[in-house]
């Protein structure tokens, strides 16, 4: 059964740079759309990136955050930096098969996240 685990997060000041990992399992995920998604409590899980054969990114982490893929160890990554105290959040890795997409409900591979808490 495929699974998805991320790590990398962790307490940073604002202005500050985290690099999350996500590490699948299970299959190869080598086609599918990767994808990085974040949740504060009380809100909506958020859509913060995805890439397929290019990045695709939220209007609040463009030109800061970047994600990349290593399909040779079925891994993604979301470089984040210039971290802002609104970057706080639980952050999750997803896949999906087909083309790229913002819905969450797309989305039907999903880790069980990492906490990024940014101070201020």
């Amino acid at each position: 059964q495929a699974q998805l685990v991320e790590s990398g997060g962790g307490l940073v000041q604002a202005g500050g740079s985290l690099r999350l990992s996500c590490v699948a399992s299970g299959r190869s995920f080598g086609s599918y759309v990767m994808a990085w998604f974040r949740q504060v409590p009380g809100k909506e899980r958020e859509f913060v990136a995805a890439i397929s054969w290019r990045g695709d990114y939220a209007d609040s982490v463009k030109g800061r955050f970047t994600i990349s893929r290593d399909n040779a160890k079925n891994t993604w990554y979301l470089q984040m930096n210039s971290l802002k105290p609104e970057d706080t959040a639980v952050y999750y890795c997803a896949a999906r098969a087909g083309t790229s997409s913002r819905n969450r409900d797309g989305y039907n591979y999903w880790g069980q996240g990492t906490q990024v808490t940014v101070s201020s």
